[in-house]
């Protein structure tokens, strides 16, 4: 039986959009672009911070400016990535319930892995004791990296594990990491978005998650 769970950060566990949306056009206004909206970055986020800087202004824009705007926007992130953000409605005591029930979690974000520490020691710090995300030695999802370094931290291996994730990059890592995907529908892409990605066992609420794990 799997006890042990590796969860995405964004749109799974936490809300982020409106942080990264006001640190995205913090950077944007430095170099005099337009402001991003709250559904543009929720369909840009998912692929690393880079992506979103790099959907967010006019293409053929230089690696340099994307750079900059990217080093602009992360210095922000990490000042203000608690002010709006918070876990999503019955995540917490899904946790709970859940490591009542004998299991073990970790966390895989396509942030940058300062980012993430942080935010798991905020949110989570009781509850997950492992975070990994991106560094110079771990490629971003889809890629199986952070997945494979996380279960080696938990001391677990591929079959005693599930993904659960928003999103269709998660899809994509579950697959590479050899995990089973379970995808969740209160987050940033929708039940037909998944079900189109590839998706096969969906969630509407943290409650339903609980169920089918402790069934």
């Amino acid at each position: 039986m799997r006890k042990t769970l590796v969860f995405d950060l964004d749109g799974t566990l936490l809300n982020t959009l409106e942080d990264l949306k006001n640190s995205t056009n913090f950077a944007l206004a430095q170099y005099g672009y337009p402001a991003r909206t709250l559904p543009q970055i929720q369909a840009a986020v998912g692929n690393g911070l880079r992506r979103l800087v790099a959907g967010s202004v006019p293409e053929g824009t230089d690696d340099a400016r994307i750079d900059a705007l990217l080093a602009a926007l992360k210095a922000h992130y990490l000042e203000h990535c608690m002010d709006c953000t918070k876990p999503y409605d019955g995540v917490l005591p899904m946790l709970e319930a859940l490591k009542r029930a004998g299991y073990h979690f970790a966390i895989v974000s396509n942030k940058a892995d300062p980012m993430v520490q942080v935010l798991r020691a905020h949110y989570f710090d009781t509850l997950i004791p492992i975070a990994c995300g991106e560094t110079d030695q771990i490629r971003r999802k889809p890629a199986p990296d952070m997945v494979h370094a996380a279960l080696k931290k938990l001391g677990a291996d591929a079959a005693d594990a599930y993904y659960i994730g928003d999103s269709d990059v998660d899809i994509m890592t579950a697959k590479n990491s050899g995990l089973p995907c379970l995808s969740v529908t209160w987050g940033f892409r929708d039940r037909a978005f998944l079900l189109e990605h590839g998706a096969e066992v969906l969630f509407d609420s943290p409650a339903e998650l609980v169920d089918f794990l402790t069934k």
